[in-house]
């Protein structure tokens, strides 16, 4: 529309120059500018506000869909396609990045369990399955290390640990968190990969003492913990690429917020039907 882009260069060329080059008249214009506001553009501008202010305070986390859901559940609807395309047009996007690469080996064979998830990551109640692992997280001048641990069921993070150092009491301080949270049930599947400190005797005997059942993921296979990466994937794209930590404390501050206010108790899950892990598990029950 002339007048639109007339209005838009304004700050730039008279009115009187840009009338001569799109051959229109002034009064028009001015007619135009004095028209009242459509109602079509009045939810226009509406709908730019909410989706700005919504990707503002999940700090550019969430993309069209997570932003379109949220919006809907707030008495704002709107489709996936016509937040995408004010997205476009006010050049944001959601943090994205390359998905956690496994490049963990491990020669070793002994204290290996076998694989009873096999890809099944779906589980009946929660509790059934688990799944566990570690990341490395560089802060200013040495490596923090963070085990987590997530109910399949939900795909909460119902255990963490940070540490300064990739040991068997991360990974067992992590658990300790996870059972001090949940009713335990025996048969409980624990799924990790095939890391050293999995396949620590300390690790295992600390599993079967809550009657738990270890299982590992096959050599050198990534997609048998795919859940876990998944996380770890997101956890790296959507805060710790994103920021600069100038020390160990600040970033243990953000991953707990991250974990414990964003992730399980605001994040929409894609595999749950786009809400948060501790709301589907509420409405499960």
């Amino acid at each position: 529309m002339k007048y639109a882009l007339m209005d838009q260069f304004r700050q730039w060329y008279t009115v009187r120059l840009m009338c001569r080059v799109m051959q229109v008249s002034a009064s028009g214009y001015y007619r135009w500018k004095q028209r009242p506001t459509s109602l079509k553009d009045q939810r226009r501008a509406e709908m730019e506000s909410a989706i700005m202010k919504t990707y503002a305070s999940f700090k550019a986390r969430y993309g069209a869909p997570r932003i379109a859901r949220e919006l809907t559940e707030t008495g704002v609807p709107c489709s996936v396609n016509y937040v995408a395309g004010i997205m476009r047009e006010k050049s944001i996007r959601a943090r994205n990045g390359k998905a956690f690469k496994y490049s963990r080996t491990s020669e070793a064979m002994n204290n290996v369990a076998d694989n009873l998830l096999w890809r099944q990551f779906a589980a009946e109640r929660p509790n059934q399955k688990w799944t566990t692992d570690i990341t490395y997280i560089w802060v200013n001048d040495r490596w923090l290390y963070l085990a987590t641990v997530m109910d399949l069921f939900s795909r909460q993070i119902v255990g963490w640990s940070l540490d300064t150092s990739m040991t068997e009491q991360l990974i067992t301080d992590a658990l300790s968190m996870a059972y001090g949270r949940r009713e335990v049930v025996p048969g409980l599947i624990v799924h990790s990969d095939r890391g050293v400190q999995y396949r620590s005797t300390g690790y295992q005997d600390y599993l079967r003492s809550r009657n738990c059942v270890p299982s590992m993921s096959r050599k050198g296979n990534c997609w048998d913990n795919a859940p876990m990466e998944s996380f770890f994937s997101r956890l790296k794209v959507e805060l710790i690429y994103a920021e600069c930590f100038d020390s160990i404390r600040a970033a243990k501050s953000a991953i707990f917020e991250y974990i414990e206010v964003f992730y399980n108790r605001k994040r929409r899950h894609s595999a749950l039907g786009y809400i948060s892990p501790v709301e589907f598990e509420r409405r499960c029950a």
